[in-house]
């Protein structure tokens, strides 16, 4: 675990800790929505994460050194495990390839080979260097220039690179950035919908705005929530055999738990 809260220093917002609940005006200077609609506010999610945070304590996500470390991990996590993803972290890591220069120069095929662990490793190696290129054209190859970007304008701006969707971005400017921007990835949309908190077909950009408009507009609450998600997701809230009855959260489940429908997050 401590080389999972290594980053903390890294990537919490200015002069912050990771929080140990939800606290009422902590906004960040990176705090402005980025959602496109309102959402009525949920008290529940409130609860849920003091609850979560109550019976796991922090999780240190996102594990990683620095907050190019986090984004080259957001973009080789895409339809992996996260053990794979380490592995090819650590290969670029051996060859001193995680800055975003030694990326943009490192051979094409070269990089794919470094990255194989992680899965269509031809896509990625591409992705990892269009965003690369799109630091340095953009913002002249400096991270700290980039996320001095407003939030919503950033977040578009990174929409329009090549292989960056919704969650890669959301995880690329609140885990590297400290943006306040909550992530959703399928451990949320599940967890929601046997809870009976979002529909069951609910889309990314709703889930978002949901949490958003619920908790108090704060970059490490939203990091520690979705850390602790993540651990909900992994251990309890299965898609097949969940273990509702050993899960934090088995209080505020529905009775019966609604069925996810066919097609939903998995």
């Amino acid at each position: 675990m401590a080389k999972q809260a290594r980053l903390r220093s890294a990537v919490a917002p200015r002069g912050g800790t990771l929080a140990p609940a939800p606290r009422r005006g902590g906004a960040s200077r990176h705090s402005e929505t980025v959602a496109d609609e309102p959402s009525r506010p949920r008290p529940e999610l409130e609860l849920y994460y003091r609850t979560l945070y109550s019976a796991m304590g922090p999780q240190g996500w996102w594990p990683a050194r620095t907050p190019f470390e986090v984004i080259v991990g957001a973009i080789l996590t895409q339809n992996t495990a996260w053990t794979n993803v380490e592995r090819a972290i650590t290969n670029l890591r051996r060859q001193r390839l995680l800055t975003p220069a030694s990326l943009e120069r490192v051979e094409r095929r070269r990089l794919e080979r470094l990255i194989r662990s992680s899965g269509y490793f031809r896509q990625k190696a591409r992705k990892l260097k269009e965003f690369v290129r799109f630091l340095r054209r953009e913002f002249g190859g400096s991270l700290a220039r980039m996320f001095r970007t407003p939030t919503a304008e950033l977040r578009e701006r990174l929409l329009a690179v090549h292989g960056i969707g919704r969650e890669t971005a959301d995880s690329i400017l609140l885990y590297a950035g400290g943006h306040g921007v909550f992530v959703v990835d399928a451990y949320t949309q599940r967890i929601l919908a046997r809870h009976g908190l979002a529909g069951e077909r609910a889309g990314y950009e709703e889930v978002r705005a949901l949490f958003e408009a619920s908790l108090p507009r704060d970059p490490a609450t939203y990091n520690e929530f979705h850390g602790l998600i993540v651990n909900v997701g992994k251990n309890w809230c299965r898609t097949r055999e969940p273990r509702c009855h050993e899960c934090p959260l088995q209080p505020f489940l529905p009775s019966p738990a609604p069925a996810l429908p066919t097609g939903a997050p998995q």
